[in-house]
């Protein structure tokens, strides 16, 4: 792995944060700074490879395999909706004030 040298100037206040998170996470600032940078670069990817796969879907494919999907099969366990308590519907009565 090449390693490379870059000058980081970053305002006072967030040097100060960057300091106290990186030892709250007993790590060192270089360290911190490559995994934030690395966090960032996979989630860029992430948003690029979904853009590009939804440019390719289509809503008449996705029902097509949503319908295929459904025939037949019975909810797996854990995906039924829970059933929810029945609520007792009482009327009261309306006092005028005489």
């Amino acid at each position: 792995m090449r390693k490379s040298n870059f000058a980081l100037r970053l305002q006072p206040s967030l040097m100060e944060e960057l300091r106290d998170v990186a030892a709250a996470e007993d790590t060192t600032l270089n360290q911190f700074i490559n995994v934030a940078v690395a966090e960032k670069l996979a989630a860029l990817r992430t948003e690029a490879y979904f853009r590009e796969r939804a440019a390719r879907a289509g809503i008449p494919g996705a029902l097509k395999i949503l319908d295929r999907l459904g025939i037949g099969n019975a909810p797996l366990p854990g995906d039924r909706m829970p059933e929810l308590p029945q609520k007792k519907h009482q009327t009261k009565k309306r006092q005028s004030n005489k």
